[in-house]
């Protein structure tokens, strides 16, 4: 996987992150980037194509309507204004190695491209076998996974990202589910990298 540091030095040089919906799904995930992208560690961004896609997904598997959960998206919107990248359906040109059911994920990391000249721009998803890391690296795209990106914050946000880890269970659990350890949750996710550096902060406190 292509690996870029993430760093949050000022607004013109922060990376922008293309949020697949298979993140935002997680609500650990999701509870996570949109908690560094408020400490604006990093621009989300997002496209219409991956709102439909993570309202239709989170309906089914939740069993919510799609219309309470345009709310949440409304308001992330409005919380992140520059985030919707808008009509990426020309920016899937050129695409041939990656599947083609996530080429809209790509093209919406292109258009950022576009309208963030100069950042650093790359896709957070978790199906990495579905993005050709050759084709995103000749388009000058970074691939991340959810383990490698959070454990590559960790030098310089581990303050911040322990604030966050602190809040999460209470913050992401369900109202007829128990209450997860931190541990728990980031294992359940499969953030094994991330939470040896989150065992580590807290055995040696400092």
């Amino acid at each position: 996987m292509t690996t870029t540091s993430v760093s949050s030095t000022t607004d013109t040089t922060t990376p922008i992150v293309v949020l697949d919906a298979c993140v935002m799904i997680s609500n650990v995930l999701r509870y996570l980037c949109l908690g560094l992208a408020r400490a604006q560690v990093f621009q989300p961004a997002w496209s219409p194509v991956i709102a439909d896609e993570w309202r239709r997904n989170a309906s089914r598997l939740w069993e919510v309507p799609e219309s309470q959960l345009q709310l949440d998206w409304d308001a992330w919107q409005q919380e992140f204004p520059q985030a919707d990248q808008g009509n990426v359906q020309l920016f899937k040109e050129g695409l041939r190695y990656s599947d083609p059911k996530d080429w809209h994920v790509i093209a919406a990391a292109r258009a950022a491209q576009e309208n963030f000249s100069g950042r650093t721009v790359g896709v957070l998803t978790k199906n990495l076998k579905d993005f050709n890391k050759s084709e995103l690296r000749r388009m000058g795209l970074v691939l991340w996974a959810p383990d490698q990106f959070l454990e590559g914050l960790w030098a310089e946000h581990a303050r911040l990202l322990l604030s966050l880890l602190e809040a999460m269970p209470d913050a992401v659990r369900a109202p007829d589910k128990p209450l997860l350890s931190v541990e728990a949750l980031l294992k359940r996710e499969r953030l094994y990298r991330f939470n040896r550096c989150y065992e580590q902060q807290t055995l040696t406190g400092e």
